[in-house]
């Protein structure tokens, strides 16, 4: 991919929940407003949707030893059909400390996959949402 390439995923300006009030899963969808409510009031952000599916809090620019670079959110998630999958909350050093304690879950690349907020401790989910929120808008990642 050339380094100008744009980043597929980009902010819109679609309503985010109208958006979530579609998901057509019931629990998903009532986690999906635990979340919205979580991350908005823990990083102060106005949630964002990016491309079709992706609720995003802040942003951050990133950019490659290739060149390529471009705008991610920070923190967000996305009600998936299969799980609920979180995005900047695996990143941060205190991450390794928290997500053994975070309970029902798995990672992935650079995201946490929950199949429902049951599953796990909202705590230590807070903890890591912050963690993630703070680790991203740092400047090390500006």
């Amino acid at each position: 991919m050339p380094s100008n390439a744009e980043n597929k995923t980009q902010p819109t300006d679609r309503n985010v929940e109208e958006f979530l009030s579609q998901v057509p899963h019931p629990v998903r969808r009532a986690d999906a407003f635990v979340l919205l409510e979580m991350m908005a009031r823990l990083t102060g952000e106005e949630p964002v949707l990016w491309g079709p599916t992706m609720v995003g809090f802040g942003s951050y620019h990133y950019r490659y030893a290739s060149g390529r670079e471009g705008d991610a959110l920070a923190v967000g998630f996305s009600p998936r059909s299969a799980n609920l999958a979180l995005y900047g909350l695996t990143v941060a050093p205190e991450a390794a400390e928290l997500l053994p304690r975070l309970g029902k879950h798995r990672t992935g690349a650079a995201c946490l996959y929950i199949n429902k907020l049951a599953d796990v401790d909202t705590e230590v989910l807070e903890r890591l949402i912050s963690a993630g929120y703070a680790h991203m808008t740092t400047a090390v990642h500006q």
